[in-house]
């Protein structure tokens, strides 16, 4: 008898003990899979991240635009000279042009050479630091721009060197008719950020 009880515990050890290992490795298998579906779960959701980095590019670009109309606006006053691009004066193009160095963004120094530069904009959708094309008042060609300060489509102010009667840089609104029958277009010269 107790030798037949002796092979039923060798038996039982021999067939349970590899049950019981079977069974606790489908339990660590189970867990894991399990871990790996709350991994999957726990992971940043693509689109809200995608939503976060748009936000952070356009709170940049914001502030970015602030602060090229504000500094255009600490050179309110200084006198229109014909051909120069610095604190002592400057002509229309040599002001846009200033301005948008002082800010890392490369821009044509000349009027003219806003023709095909930049990034045509609907007026109605023009924002803070958005440049403003016009007409020569002289003759039928590119010949003046300006920094847009206060966005309202038809009715937008710009910063610009006038060598108009006040001969200085100064804030003007769109709407006024020497402008408004000038004007050409209206682009965005910003890099995306």
């Amino acid at each position: 008898m107790m030798s037949t009880r002796l092979h039923m515990l060798k038996f039982a050890t021999l067939v349970g003990l590899p049950a019981i290992i079977l069974w606790m490795l489908s339990s660590l298998f189970r867990t894991d899979r399990e871990a790996a579906g709350r991994i999957k779960t726990d992971l940043p959701d693509t689109a809200a991240m995608q939503k976060t980095v748009k936000r952070q590019s356009t709170d940049r670009t914001a502030l970015l635009r602030d602060s090229i109309v504000n500094f255009g606006k600490s050179l309110l006053g200084t006198r229109y000279v014909p051909g120069a691009c610095s604190r002592d004066g400057f002509d229309c193009s040599g002001f846009v042009y200033y301005v948008f160095q002082h800010v890392n963004v490369k821009v044509p120094r000349s009027s003219s050479g806003y023709g095909d530069f930049g990034r045509e904009i609907p007026l109605d959708s023009v924002r803070k630091g958005d440049v403003l094309v016009f007409l020569s008042p002289t003759r039928n060609a590119i010949g003046h721009v300006g920094i847009v300060s206060n966005p309202k489509g038809k009715e937008s102010d710009f910063i610009h060197a006038s060598s108009g009667r006040e001969m200085k840089v100064m804030v003007t609104s769109l709407k006024q008719e020497q402008y408004a029958r000038r004007f050409v277009k209206a682009v965005d010269v910003l890099p995306a950020l």
